[in-house]
């Protein structure tokens, strides 16, 4: 798949991920915020909480789940980038979570999970 074909199923993976949180009561403060550590597709609020939340699609599992392809390194950037723009807004007193909504085309349809908390802000 080309570039162009790549970003143009990631923007639509990323509003599919927008309609679901939103449908949760999230509201959107950032979307595909990038800085030299690297970029978080989706920065909520919920509550009293601000969610950073990372959506992979898959078009099949001969690669593993959406889901695994958000590892150790790839958590590591998020984190960066999340306390990056956590610095930039002033916002330390707020709660923080990492989510991951995976994405999987199948022959019913779409499938979606949102995983909540799916990794901590450890090193």
């Amino acid at each position: 798949m080309s570039k162009k074909a790549n970003k143009k199923k990631g923007d639509w993976g990323e509003c599919q991920a927008l309609d679901i949180l939103i449908g949760k009561g999230h509201c959107l403060l950032a979307k595909n915020y990038r800085c030299k550590m690297g970029e978080v597709d989706l920065i909520t609020r919920l509550g009293d909480t601000i969610v950073f939340t990372e959506v992979k699609y898959r078009s099949g599992l001969t690669y593993g789940t959406p889901g695994q392809a958000v590892d150790y390194r790839k958590q590591r950037h998020i984190i960066k980038t999340a306390l990056h723009y956590i610095k930039q807004k002033h916002l330390f007193q707020e709660n923080v979570r990492f989510d991951v909504i995976e994405l999987l085309d199948s022959k019913d349809g779409l499938i979606a999970n949102h995983i909540e908390n799916a990794f901590l802000m450890a090193f």
